[in-house]
């Protein structure tokens, strides 16, 4: 009996604000559209462990958590969710949609909290092994109308409390990640309209579901 070809790992990365949210259901639509059976999951999270995990990493009242200790609850929830849900669903021939992966963590716990790439990049191998996205998109806004927007919205995380000079320093990473990875990153500018953004969003999966069609 021959097996499913195996699944292709989409990632949604960007800072707070810039659109994640609204444009990861338009991705999820226009995948399904194609026939593609989709995962969709998020980090931290994914598993009931890895929700639990997410609930200390992103409380707004837990201000003294080293930035080492938070980078280890954040790859012991990724080893959880790629055991539990990633590996299994790529497996079997779905496609997996994420709300964040590794991207994140470089840019907000490397960029941001300032710990060595090195020793992030030595935690990836351990637990992702060869596994990386196929496709990132990663939604870029300036850090003014991200604020602007995440105040709309609920009560900030830990993360999204954070000062400015956080902020920037994750967004310098995110464009850097961008810029070392350029066939697997596509950053979408999403301080244009709703409209504009959902457009290029569609194009960039249609065009990622024809080359995966082509190989």
């Amino acid at each position: 009996m021959a097996h499913a070809p195996r699944g292709r790992f989409v990632t949604v990365e960007g800072q707070d604000g810039a659109g994640k949210t609204t444009n990861l259901s338009v991705i999820r639509d226009t995948l399904e559209s194609s026939g593609i059976h989709v995962v969709q999951t998020r980090e931290p999270g994914g598993t009931p462990w890895g929700e639990a995990l997410r609930e200390l990493v992103l409380n707004r009242g837990d201000t003294d958590i080293a930035p080492t200790a938070e980078l280890l609850t954040i790859f012991a929830a990724r080893a959880q969710h790629i055991h539990q849900v990633i590996e299994p669903a790529l497996s079997a021939g779905k496609w997996v949609l994420c709300d964040r992966f590794t991207d994140a963590t470089y840019a907000y716990q490397g960029g941001g909290r300032g710990i060595s790439l090195d020793v992030i990049a030595l935690l990836e191998d351990l637990v992702q092994g060869e596994l990386q996205p196929d496709l990132t998109l990663l939604f870029d806004i300036d850090i003014d109308t991200s604020k602007a927007r995440a105040r709309q919205r609920s009560e900030a995380d830990r993360f999204e409390s954070e000062q400015d000079s956080f902020k920037q320093a994750v967004r310098k990473q995110y464009l850097q990640l961008a810029k070392q990875n350029p066939q697997r990153v596509r950053v979408i500018d999403a301080s244009r309209s709703l409209e504009q953004v959902v457009r290029e969003v569609r194009s960039r999966v249609n065009d990622f579901i024809r080359t995966v069609a082509r190989d």
